[in-house]
């Protein structure tokens, strides 16, 4: 973990409320993991106090780091305001990421976002390509999921590095007309090989629980990446409890998801 004062290379608008931002951050860029995120305090003082929590959306030849965000309030609205050239304070890389297995042959990935929890998924996708096997078959699938058309992110970033793209939108604006969970079960059923798939999917709870529910089903291997509200994002305030089974499944604990996650296995939480 780095604190960090980050040169802001970029910080441009993508779509409506969505930004990107990209910042010279080698300190970073050189340890994180797909997963994991920086907690970035969006002005140079106090005000507001709490730092805000960003997955690592990219790291660019381990020099900078990019988040994606969407102005949700006023801290992602201030820092949707910075500057190119200014220096920003950044702490991380912060928790636990994505498992990915040392051989990708066999296998079919099939990464799965909802909304603006495509943000590490990218990352994902990227580090996932390294270490395929060149004469590998193996494709990467993405599944987007989004209110409309207009806010469909990261679609290109996927199809320029080779994967098979699905979207769904709620209001049929484009893709499959419903939620991407029910585009996730069309998937499936066309899918061969499906013993071997393993799911990574980041988004909102409602959409979590549900592909939670149908890899369980189809007994698949499941990683969630939870978007719960992390004040401290070292494990102090203890603000981003998750429910999980204990070791041996006759209790529950709870676990942090600024530090033992925000990567779980979907069979270990507790869907309440």
């Amino acid at each position: 973990m780095k604190d960090i004062k980050a040169k802001i290379l970029f910080n441009e608008e993508i779509g409506l409320s969505y930004f990107k931002m990209e910042l010279r951050a080698p300190e970073i860029a050189q340890i994180a993991q797909p997963g994991q995120f920086v907690q970035v305090r969006c002005t140079n003082t106090l005000d507001p106090l709490l730092r805000r929590p960003f997955s690592v959306h990219r790291v660019r030849s381990l020099q900078s780091i990019e988040i994606l965000y969407e102005i949700v309030g006023r801290g992602t609205e201030i820092l949707a305001k910075r500057k190119e050239g200014e220096f920003i304070d950044v702490l991380g890389p912060l928790g636990n990421g994505f498992t990915i297995p040392s051989e990708v042959e066999g296998r079919t990935p099939i990464l799965i976002a909802g909304g603006i929890g495509v943000a590490p998924l990218v990352f994902l996708a990227e580090k996932l390509r390294e270490i395929r096997n060149p004469k590998s078959k193996i494709q990467i699938i993405v599944l987007l999921g989004a209110k409309t058309k207009e806010s469909i992110l990261c679609e290109k970033d996927f199809k320029k590095i080779g994967a098979e793209v699905h979207i769904a939108t709620d209001d049929g604006t484009r893709g499959y007309n419903g939620f991407v969970s029910e585009l996730f079960k069309r998937i499936l059923r066309t899918t061969h090989h499906a013993s071997r798939i393993t799911i990574y999917a980041c988004g909102p709870h409602p959409m979590l629980r549900e592909i939670a529910e149908i890899s369980k089903e189809k007994n698949l291997d499941c990683q969630v990446s939870v978007e719960e509200k992390m004040a401290c994002g070292i494990g102090t305030c203890l603000g981003c409890a998750v429910k999980v089974i204990r070791r041996g499944g006759e209790e529950f604990i709870y676990k942090l998801a600024c530090k033992d996650g925000p990567v779980f296995d979907a069979e270990e939480i507790i869907w309440d």
